[in-house]
């Protein structure tokens, strides 16, 4: 036993984060880091790529689909009936109308608390894996540049908050089929499930739920508080399903007007 008042010295050695080897783990632990390294590159590449081409994002006659990288489209140099709003940016027929909006649902991804566990893992080993050393030597925290800008995630996720309400909208104009009423495409049910997986991860967010019962000492003074709070919760614990889930299908969204709009393949019509 040891006496009271005592005191037993500790030494820490080894590497940040692990001890002197890499670390102790026998499996494969890398797998993991490998696959996010793989998907987000990827997504950057092809959404880059998307993003310059400024063609092939709208699909208009009888149809009324818009691709999310482009929307709201608030370029003059927009495609004829891509564009619904009033106000219009001042562009050069070149120019891309997707550079205009897309740092905001990119902001919003970027200094996501989850997207920030994936890449700093992945990307800066810091560290790669659950009892494998930090490859790096020192830590700062998010405190100083460029690390301390993920602090706007708050006002990201406001934005991107918009950016549902109007994705949500171009869903709803995807039933709406020009010279032909109202009706339901491949389409429509491909806007339509964009829409949900974005709201999905925007609601599950951890912003979401900070903003619904952060700070608040007594949830029964604050009834609708806890109504929104009680439903984005079980939403939080599936945060990384839906992040993952809305990266991807806005991608392949994406893929599939651009594939429409291209003449490639045809949006059939359902009913």
């Amino acid at each position: 036993m040891t006496a009271v008042g005592s005191s037993t010295k500790v030494v820490l050695g080894g590497t940040r984060g692990g001890p002197d080897v890499a670390t102790l783990r026998q499996d494969r632990w890398w797998v993991q880091p490998v696959v996010t390294v793989s998907i987000l590159t990827a997504f950057v590449i092809y959404s880059t790529w998307a993003a310059f081409q400024n063609k092939n994002y709208y699909v208009g006659f009888d149809r009324d689909l818009i691709s999310p990288f482009y929307s709201p489209c608030l370029a003059t140099s927009c495609e004829a009936g891509a564009s619904n709003s009033g106000f219009l940016i001042h562009t050069p027929g070149w120019f891309s109308p997707a550079l205009l909006i897309l740092i905001f649902p990119l902001g919003f991804r970027l200094t996501c608390y989850y997207y920030r566990r994936s890449y700093y893992r992945a990307f800066w080993w810091s560290p790669p894996a659950c009892a494998v050393s930090d490859a790096h030597a020192s830590y700062s925290g998010e405190t100083k540049f460029p690390l301390i800008m993920q602090n706007l995630h708050r006002y990201f996720f406001y934005a991107g908050l918009v950016f549902n309400v109007l994705l949500t909208y171009d869903a709803i104009r995807a039933f709406r089929q020009p010279g032909l009423g109202f009706g339901v495409t491949v389409g429509t049910l491909v806007l339509v499930t964009n829409a949900t997986l974005l709201w999905l991860y925007s609601l599950s967010c951890h912003a979401c739920r900070h903003l619904c019962g952060g700070q608040v000492r007594s949830f029964a003074q604050h009834p609708w508080r806890h109504k929104f709070w009680k439903f984005v919760t079980p939403l939080n614990a599936k945060h990384m399903n839906f992040a993952w889930a809305s990266l991807v299908f806005v991608a392949l969204t994406d893929v599939y007007i651009r594939l429409v709009a291209s003449g490639a393949i045809t949006d059939y019509k359902l009913f």
